[in-house]
């Protein structure tokens, strides 16, 4: 049985000492719920991975951003080589979900782009868990979301053993049954192609091709082997055996499967019994169309557009019961396993407010009859159940919130609350510094430049995304290396840019939310926030305190904030921001610490096939520049919806963009 195994070059210093001799104490005699206050560059991921190796459970790290979830992956990666570690986040780099707007009778049809890389990594993460007990899934929100019985597709994977009798065509009708497409052109995950005796299976995950040899109806020989980046099969070796799991989630056996499409006759014919009772015609005509055109495509290739909206049927859930997600995964790894919620001030809001906003858009299609009721059960879990489905929990935050503070005392007339608030570089909180509004930009380029000359970088935070790309624009043309980064950014794009910040490419990253928790910028020694007596979400102590927390990993660390007025927030988080200064200081006197900046490699390892590869040339004036560094596809999605909303001189030139972006770099 493999063990977690903790590699590194580091050892536990500072705080770190205590705070994993505390977590594990608590996980080892039974404590629910344990609180890591830990400041940021206090190295929390590091004492996490300590305590992970020390109890040998398998744990589901959640992150309520794409980003740090990244972030937080690699980071275990490096820590645990020897260890099955996953990533596990939504696959859609766009995503508009299916709506129906009644005032103006507007149907808004579900449009995504799927990310191929990511939903291979998502099957990889379930796959694991279902055979191995060493496993790290880290994790974003998308982890409480419905993707189908972890029974059905545990049962329905098929295992090949060498000398096992079966004939080619049975082998490949159960292989067809799993969801496997023949391609024998261009083989993706999720193919397969034949050639007489031999068989080339393309499992999901992207990670392995499987080839397997017949001879007079027995297995002859089992060999799996990596594909490179070119395709080509490489690093082949024959195994005794091998397990393929289905190609898709919501896999559903034969028996079964005919059995749900009756219940969804049956569902759908007493509804539309119900519409035309009530006069609703049109309604009932919508659903009945709809509905049919579905199950025949079930009924013909045992899939379909919007399959998980019938999800309660195939997996034969009661109504209102929970949905399946990753965390029933994890009880075949370890019924016992760790959880831990990364900047869990964020990530808790996040997850108790999915549940609403996905009822309420699914009541209403519902309602004028673009789905069945049983659409209402594909929905994410309620917090209540996510609740139910964990065990033991690690809240990790600078500034948890009364929620999670209060879970820490529960049970208890102590607190578990493990404390890390002095660094093993001796680095100590940002100096905080306060400047009115006016001339803001002419004096944010002053302060830009004096950090690019000492090789530093910067970070702006705005208070919208439209403002964070103009700033970018600004700087750009003003001979800065300027960059955006907010949310409509691709997934796998934003590691991207940071990499690019960190190695030179920027100077300066301008953002909004994504510039808040966790990232590990040691580069960063100067963050601007502009509008920061702005009150609200954005501008309240907490947010304030993580924002200046991304300047806290270089030795001149400093945050400028722009304002007119003094709130109420920026009072409260200064406050506590030289609490902390104090409190460092004072160790670093005691051991004679000399701060010094965090030294952290360059990582150059992404999944580049699903990056689009960056488009930045420098130019003057007002032409494109590193502004520009998103894809195509998300540049012609803004053309089409600004000609849709009749804004045709932004529509004109975003084409304009799109014709120099081809004429510039595809010639």
């Amino acid at each position: 049985m493999p063990r977690f195994k903790l590699q590194s070059h580091f050892e536990p210093t500072g705080d770190q000492p205590q705070a994993i001799e505390k977590l594990t104490d608590g996980i080892l005699t039974g404590v629910k719920n344990q609180v890591l206050l830990g400041v940021t560059g206090s190295g929390k991921t590091y004492t996490i991975a300590n305590v992970i190796e020390r109890v040998q459970k398998p744990a589901l790290v959640i992150s309520h951003n794409k980003t740090l979830a990244w972030q937080l992956y690699k980071e275990f990666k490096d820590f645990f080589p020897q260890n099955a570690v996953h990533y596990f986040v939504s696959y859609y780099d766009y995503y508009q979900p299916e709506a129906y707007i009644p005032q103006s009778n507007t149907y808004i049809e579900k449009d995504a782009r799927i990310n191929e890389k990511i939903d291979q990594m998502r099957h990889a993460a379930t796959q694991d868990l279902l055979v191995r007990d060493d496993v790290i899934v880290v994790a974003s929100v998308s982890c409480i979301y419905n993707i189908g019985s972890s029974e059905d597709y545990k049962n329905l994977s098929l295992d090949i053993l060498l000398g096992q009798k079966i004939s080619r065509k049975e082998l490949l009708a159960h292989i067809v049954a799993l969801g496997y497409a023949r391609n024998e052109i261009d083989p993706k995950p999720g193919n397969f192609r034949a050639h007489g005796e031999r068989i080339e299976v393309y499992p999901a995950t992207g990670e392995k091709v499987i080839i397997i040899e017949i001879s007079q109806d027995k297995i002859a020989k089992i060999t799996e082997g990596k594909l490179d980046k070119t395709k080509s099969l490489h690093t082949k070796h024959i195994v005794p055996n091998t397990r393929l799991f289905p190609a898709h989630f919501w896999a559903t056996p034969e028996h079964k499967q005919k059995i749900a499409i009756v219940n969804i006759r049956n569902e759908l014919s007493d509804r539309l019994k119900f519409l035309r009772s009530r006069g609703k015609l049109l309604e009932a005509q919508r659903l009945e169309q709809k509905t049919n055109f579905d199950l025949e495509i079930i009924e013909e290739t045992g899939f379909c557009h919007g399959i998980e909206n019938y999800s309660r049927h195939f997996d034969f859930r009661r109504p209102g019961e929970a949905p399946y997600t990753l965390l029933d995964f994890f009880p075949y790894a370890n019924k016992d396993f760790l959880t831990v919620i990364d900047e869990s001030h964020m990530t808790i809001p996040q997850i108790r407010g999915m549940y609403f906003g996905d009822r309420s858009r699914k009541e209403t299609l519902v309602e004028y009859g673009f789905r069945l009721p049983s659409a209402l059960d594909n929905r994410p879990l309620t917090f209540a159940e996510f609740l139910k489905r964990i065990g033991r929990t690690i809240f990790v935050s600078a500034t948890p919130a009364e929620y999670e503070l209060k879970k820490s005392y529960a049970g208890s007339e102590t607190s578990h609350i493990a404390q890390q608030l002095v660094r093993p570089t001796g680095l100590l909180d940002p100096s905080i510094e306060i400047r009115r509004t006016k001339n803001q930009m002419a004096d944010l380029i002053k302060e830009i430049e004096k950090r690019v000359k000492k090789n530093q970088k910067v970070l702006v935070t705005t208070i919208t995304k439209r403002l964070a790309e103009d700033i970018a624009e600004y700087l750009c043309e003003r001979n800065i290396k300027a960059y955006y980064l907010h949310s409509e950014i691709h997934t796998l794009d934003r590691p991207k840019i940071l990499h690019d910040l960190r190695s030179g490419t920027h100077d300066v990253v301008v953002g909004v939310n994504p510039l808040r928790e966790g990232l590990d910028l040691p580069e960063v020694s100067l963050v601007v926030i502009l509008d920061a007596d702005k009150e609200g979400f954005l501008r309240n102590d907490t947010t304030l305190i993580q924002t200046m927390g991304r300047a806290a990993r270089h030795v001149d660390g400093h945050a400028i904030l722009y304002a007119d007025i003094i709130t109420d927030s920026m009072k409260r988080a200064i406050r506590e921001t030289e609490r902390r200064r104090k409190i460092q200081q004072k160790y670093n006197e005691a051991h004679a610490i000399t701060p010094k900046s965090i030294e952290k490699p360059l990582e150059e390892n992404y999944p580049e096939e699903s990056i689009p590869q960056g488009r930045s040339k420098e130019k003057s004036g007002k032409e494109i520049s590193h502004l520009d560094n998103t894809s195509l596809y998300y540049l012609e999605r803004e053309m089409k919806k600004a000609a849709k909303a009749f804004d045709f001189e932004k529509a004109a030139a975003l084409r304009d963009k799109i014709k120099l972006f081809d004429k510039t770099f595809n010639t």
